[in-house]
């Protein structure tokens, strides 16, 4: 009993007298994309992996303390207008007592604050403020926004070399038509 066997597969390795040489380099080409694609994948499960452990250690670097502000916070005017810097003093690991300015990428909750006011801020090992850093969700859809990313750009990529390569293939596949035709044409047809 034998098996038929799939398009594809007969598509390349099948026995058909009407397919030609064109007709195996397309599922050639087809194949190879698609293993591309697949190593696509595997390549941004890895870059995931790498962006997720990258914000992780880096996270890991950072000591959460508190900061004591010296004046009222930014009030937010409108969603596209800077935020001016305010003093604020906070203290490191070691007890000690550091003063700079803060602005709301680095303390968010500086935003409509009252002076005096404690916001929390994330210090790396040399006692400077730092952006909070992503939570454990956050960290996971970074990882998750870069390789869907990573991998529709590649498959966009690798869509438009097959398209690019069957257009190459129809138009070869055209021209021997138009070769076959004229060297039957004329024995179908009365007219000479």
């Amino acid at each position: 009993m034998s098996v038929p066997l799939p398009r594809l597969a007969r598509l390349i390795l099948g026995r058909n007298e009407l397919r030609r040489t064109c007709d195996r380099v397309e599922g050639a080409i087809l194949v190879v994309l698609v293993t591309a694609f697949l190593a696509v994948i595997a390549l941004a499960v890895l870059l995931a992996g790498h962006v997720y452990q990258s914000q992780h250690a880096a996270a890991a670097r950072l000591r959460p303390t508190v900061a004591v502000l010296s004046e009222p916070g930014p009030v937010v005017i409108s969603a596209f207008a800077p935020t001016p810097p305010v003093q604020a003093t906070w203290w490191l690991a070691d007890g000690s007592e550091r003063s700079g300015s803060l602005t709301v990428g680095i303390a968010p909750a500086i935003l409509d604050a009252r002076a005096g006011a404690t916001v929390p801020v994330w210090l790396n090992r040399s006692g400077d403020p730092q952006p909070p850093p992503p939570g454990q969700d956050g960290m996971v859809a970074n990882a998750l926004i870069i390789a869907t990313i990573f991998s529709a750009g590649a498959g966009a990529l690798l869509t438009l070399c097959y398209w690019l390569g069957r257009l190459a293939l129809d138009r070869h596949r055209l021209a021997r038509w138009g070769q076959a035709w004229a060297a039957t044409g004329p024995r179908w047809t009365s007219r000479h």
